[in-house]
């Protein structure tokens, strides 16, 4: 059972309002207002529901207080049974709209990328160049009640009896489950959710798109051995070190082979990949149509991970272009470099967008494409990728608030949107991807 929260002196946790739920809000909630006009972000409701708040995080000196609806008073007709029983107030925090209809729960996704382009960018959908939606993956408009098992990548909490669960919301809890619902078929079928991992703190299971490599993850608790890992399908063995977070390889396998874009592309120690199957081939497919390369042009890859964007780029430039990718992580440079291996005319280079791209002396290009953490690119680097000249850039974004913030330092630095989309790679939870394409301000339509 979840535990009760701690509470402190002049704490309003436990506290219960009736309120009436207003618009949805960036990170999983709706925005409500107690009599008194207290701000409530309120979980497990939707627009329009006349709810019972409690109250889970806040005091009296809280700017706004975080609320889950333990009792729906009046129901909106976009609201279903939740399909997964590990879902609801006080438990597992890995779903947000699992009480939504799928079509319901795109339409609130689309009116948080609006709020957001509005709010931090001053944009309009029309002026973002957006129709507004946000399309399913292929393969996931199912029916109501149904959910689309979409996550090969699953990242299990263990707790003190060694069972393996997911974090309740806001929590370092676990909440036991016997099966994911959202977990891709390759996860479910390693049995992680009924082995005793005693000793671990967490075990990351992956399945590979496109091949049947199966990887695990494990990080063990501070002393603790490792097990004997026996599951249900053959499966790669990594392991964290404790003392330095680098990722070492205990049996088979260091990396799993992905497949997008025609090409294979190795991922190795538990490295960046998109978690939903068809998220890679979409994401592409909306990139190159939106940047349209040509033969000889040159092109900048940022964030360039495991040289996704790079490999489709130079396929597309021809052996006149050239493609330059920079990327943080060591491993995903190696891993970069492997997968490209075959194309000349692709560069790749370790460390910060923010240190590398000024030492390569690069002053102009023709094509970008940019895909940054969640925290967004930022407006030192956003600068300068404006004072390169790109004909057109693309910006990949899995945060619509750190997109619209970008956005409006690219309009400062002289680009506009000229077309936006929008695809629901993260159903049933709050999470969306945007790819928006970008020209200079002054070019014509």
């Amino acid at each position: 059972m979840p535990q009760e929260p701690q509470t402190s002196p002049g704490s309003l946790v436990g506290e219960e309002y009736e309120v009436e739920v207003g618009p949805v809000a960036h990170g999983g909630h709706c925005v409500a207002r107690t009599e008194a006009g207290r701000v409530l972000f309120v979980r497990h409701t939707l627009p329009g529901e006349r709810v019972v708040a409690r109250v889970t995080h806040g005091d009296e000196t809280s700017r706004f207080l975080r609320a889950d609806a333990v009792e729906i008073l009046d129901a909106s007709k976009d609201r279903v049974p939740a399909p997964c029983p590990y879902a609801g107030p006080g438990r597992c925090g890995g779903c947000d709209w699992q009480h939504a209809k799928p079509g319901a729960q795109r339409r609130l996704k689309g009116e948080v990328i609006a709020e957001q382009l509005q709010h931090l960018a001053g944009l309009t959908p029309e002026q973002a160049g957006w129709d507004g939606t946000v399309a399913p993956a292929p393969g996931d408009k199912l029916p109501v009640g149904e959910v689309p098992a979409w996550r090969t990548r699953v990242q299990y909490a263990i707790d003190a009896d060694g069972r393996a669960g997911l974090r309740r919301h806001r929590s370092h809890e676990v909440e036991p489950v016997e099966h994911c619902m959202i977990a891709a078929e390759g996860v479910s079928e390693l049995g992680i959710e009924q082995r005793d991992w005693s000793g671990m703190e967490s075990v990351e299971a992956i399945a590979a798109s496109g091949s049947g490599d199966r990887q695990v993850v494990l990080t063990p608790r501070p002393g603790a051995r490792l097990p004997l890992v026996e599951l249900d399908r053959p499966v790669s063995v990594l392991r964290v070190d404790e003392r330095d977070g680098g990722v070492h390889r205990v049996h088979g396998r260091a990396f799993v082979r992905e497949r997008a874009d025609d090409h294979t592309w190795r991922v190795g120690n538990g490295g960046f990949w998109q978690v939903h199957p068809k998220a890679a081939d979409t994401l592409v497919e909306a990139v190159m149509q939106g940047l349209l390369p040509r033969k000889g042009d040159t092109a900048l890859d940022l964030y360039c991970g495991v040289g996704l964007f790079a490999g489709a780029l130079a396929d597309r430039v021809g052996d006149k272009g050239a493609v330059l990718g920079i990327e943080v992580t060591k491993r995903a440079v190696e891993d970069a470099r492997h997968n490209l291996k075959d194309f000349d005319r692709v560069r790749i280079e370790q460390g910060k967008v923010e240190q590398v791209l000024p030492r390569t002396g690069i002053t102009e290009t023709d094509l970008i494409v940019l895909d940054p953490p969640r925290a967004g690119a930022g407006k030192q680097t956003v600068a300068r990728l404006c004072s390169l000249g790109a004909r057109r850039i693309a910006y990949v974004a899995c945060d619509p608030a750190a997109l619209a913030r970008d956005l409006g330092y690219f309009r400062e630095g002289g680009y506009r949107v000229r077309v936006m989309r929008a695809f629901d790679l993260f159903p049933m939870t709050h999470h969306v991807e945007c790819v928006a394409i970008l020209e200079p301000a002054g070019k014509g339509i």
